[in-house]
């Protein structure tokens, strides 16, 4: 009896000793990310999040943290254009925030849906098409069943780049022609061109294109949308629809980017002004 006694007091005692450190690790990590330092941050938060005890209390908090920062790395990175570096941490995240979702359901469910759309940015703009429907597949589907949280529930963003000192930021849309939605005016895709503060960080609203949808008077025209630029901020610029730039039912997107990057590039022409 005695010495199962000192067994058990030496277990409790090593037990005792191991919270403390994973509590004390935590709380190095916790520190980091709260002044902003989310890499050395995340690399604790990581060897936390593999080596702690799944059944310990704090775990829960560990993951949610260890997602908070592989999070913010990944948004960093796709706002540097470093896609393939956002990828791989946006992939991560996922898989963190797919484990979490297990646990507690509605807590993450939130997170998931925006990575989603982050991977989207980051496959579209590596011009892996396949591997960005594939998440642009699950932002429809929870449209469709209305699950979507706020801010991603009308148009999510699928594409981000700079030019010329521009931040160019693509949305799309949910809705397709036939849809109620779209039996008035109707744009599939908005591309907003702003100008950016010293940091890179967006300024004014100069102007913005649209995938628009085409109003037929002759059935005859085979496409269905036209791109057509509006003003906002910008001066000494043309608005006007760009029957340069037409598109079918089905986008055809390496065109578009390409169309895009075209229009940048100030080559409108033919056009037709208003």
């Amino acid at each position: 009896m005695k010495t199962l006694l000192i067994i058990l007091m030496l277990v409790m005692s090593t037990t005792a000793h191991s919270q403390s450190e994973v509590l004390k690790a935590y709380r190095a990590a916790d520190s980091l990310l709260i002044i902003g330092l989310f890499s050395e941050s995340y690399e604790r938060f990581k060897v936390l999040e593999t080596t702690c005890d799944k059944e310990d209390t704090l775990y829960p908090h560990i993951l949610w943290y260890t997602v908070i920062a592989v999070s913010e790395l990944e948004r960093q990175l796709r706002m540097k254009e470093k896609f393939n570096e956002s990828l791989q941490y946006g992939l991560e995240a996922l898989a963190l925030i797919e484990k979490g979702r297990r646990l507690f359901p509605d807590y993450y469910v939130e997170k998931e849906f925006f990575m989603h759309k982050s991977l989207v940015v980051s496959y579209y703009e590596l011009g892996k098409l396949d591997k960005a429907q594939f998440h642009k597949d699950v932002l429809y589907k929870a449209y469709r069943e209305k699950k979507l949280p706020k801010g991603l529930d009308r148009c999510f963003n699928f594409s981000y780049f700079t030019w010329n000192g521009n931040n160019i930021w693509g949305y799309e849309y949910y809705p397709e022609l036939g849809d109620p939605e779209t039996a008035g005016s109707f744009s599939k895709i908005v591309y907003y061109i702003y100008s950016t503060k010293p940091d890179g960080s967006d300024d004014e609203q100069l102007y913005r294109l649209h995938v628009l949808k085409f109003h037929k008077i002759d059935e005859s025209i085979e496409f269905e949308y036209i791109l057509t630029k509006y003003l906002e901020k910008a001066t000494n610029e043309k608005s006007g629809s760009l029957y340069a730039y037409t598109y079918d039912r089905v986008i055809d997107y390496p065109k578009l980017q390409a169309d895009i990057k075209e229009v940048l590039k100030g080559n409108y022409t033919p056009a037709k002004t208003r």
